[in-house]
């Protein structure tokens, strides 16, 4: 269960609790980084604008920014790597972390937002196969502004073709801090997939469809720095039979084996890794792992998605990690993944 109350600090404390790769701000302190490769093909003509097709279903969409008794912030218990509290300074009557780069993130600015973004697109049918895509936003966001908004993560699903709906919980506010939170604890994601859950069937109009909706298969998305939330959930939760897949857009900062034992011990379910400039190297040691274990994999999407696909997908000299959510390999990049899921199309 979630600690309760605030960790006793007598004194300014310089202890760095941070386990996180440095990776760019989402929102602009680094905005852009480039492929290097030059031997990379140049990219595949790209749409300027994906056009849904009409959906039968007579839901009209919703979207909802809650606050949430289960989300991974507030927190206040311990970091599980270093076994130390998680604020680890104490300065004029406040509580603060420390970050990978020395900035002191406080307490009440950074770490106390409960809320999560959900959406369910219009035409959702909770009568047919659909799927529920868990969204890890990266370094310097806010759901609002930058998952709803600027990255189009809700839009994206709606203009898909496919029967899915999206949940994505804000961290670390507006900070360069990949803390997974609550999330560190075991059985919490649970907690957290039952209340979005339960939500995500309130807003449908249809409580009793909770039970539907916590049964649903999984795919895992993270930006950017949401690899570190996405590890834990994937080695805590109890979702073994329900994770469908894992997507990592240019977020191969680290815990590169787990996400390899997760490959090799899950051939039912599907990997997909696009990167740039940044996440090269370790997509790349990932790659050559897979290779000596003899899991096959492709370097590039074709076709539909099936069982034990494995795919990476390596960046352009044009793409930028800032925009890569809405203009990766293709434009609305979440979208297509989806769209090459036809058990889940409307």
């Amino acid at each position: 269960m979630r600690a309760i109350g605030l960790n006793a600090l007598t004194g300014l404390s310089a202890a760095i609790l941070i386990a996180t790769a440095t990776v760019p701000m989402d929102h602009g302190i680094i905005t852009t980084v480039h492929a290097t490769d030059v031997n990379i093909p140049l990219p595949r003509p790209r749409p300027t604008m994906r056009v849904p097709r009409p959906r039968l279903s007579s839901f009209p969409g919703k979207t909802e920014v809650m606050e949430f008794e289960s989300a991974p912030f507030p927190y206040d218990g311990k970091n599980p790597a270093t076994g130390k509290p998680f604020f680890d300074v104490f300065y004029d009557g406040r509580f603060g972390r420390r970050g990978a780069r020395g900035h002191v993130y406080w307490e009440n600015e950074t770490y106390t937002d409960p809320r999560v973004l959900l959406h369910i697109p219009k035409g959702f049918d909770i009568r047919k196969p659909a799927v529920m895509v868990v969204f890890f936003h990266g370094h310097g966001a806010k759901i609002d502004r930058d998952v709803r908004d600027r990255q189009q993560v809700a839009a994206q699903i709606t203009r898909s073709d496919s029967n899915a709906v999206i949940v994505a919980p804000q961290f670390a506010v507006d900070a360069a801090d990949s803390a997974p939170g609550a999330f560190w604890e075991p059985g919490f994601f649970d907690e957290f997939l039952s209340e979005a859950s339960e939500q995500l069937a309130i807003m449908l109009g249809q409580p009793r469809a909770f039970r539907t909706f916590f049964k649903m298969p999984i795919i895992f998305i993270s930006y950017s720095g949401g690899f570190v939330p996405t590890a834990w959930a994937m080695r805590l939760g109890h979702i073994k039979d329900r994770l469908r897949g894992i997507v990592l857009m240019d977020s191969l900062y680290g815990e590169t084996d787990r996400f390899r034992d997760w490959i090799v011990n899950n051939r039912r379910g599907f990997f997909i890794s696009g990167y740039l400039g940044s996440t090269r190297a370790r997509n790349l040691e990932l790659q050559r792992d897979l290779a000596e274990k003899k899991i096959p994999y492709s370097m590039s999407l074709d076709g539909d998605l099936k069982p034990g696909s494995v795919v990476f997908i390596p960046g352009h000299p044009e793409d930028s990690h800032r925009d890569y959510v809405t203009q990766a390999w293709t434009v609305d990049p979440i979208a297509d993944i989806l769209d090459r899921l036809p058990e889940f199309k409307q």
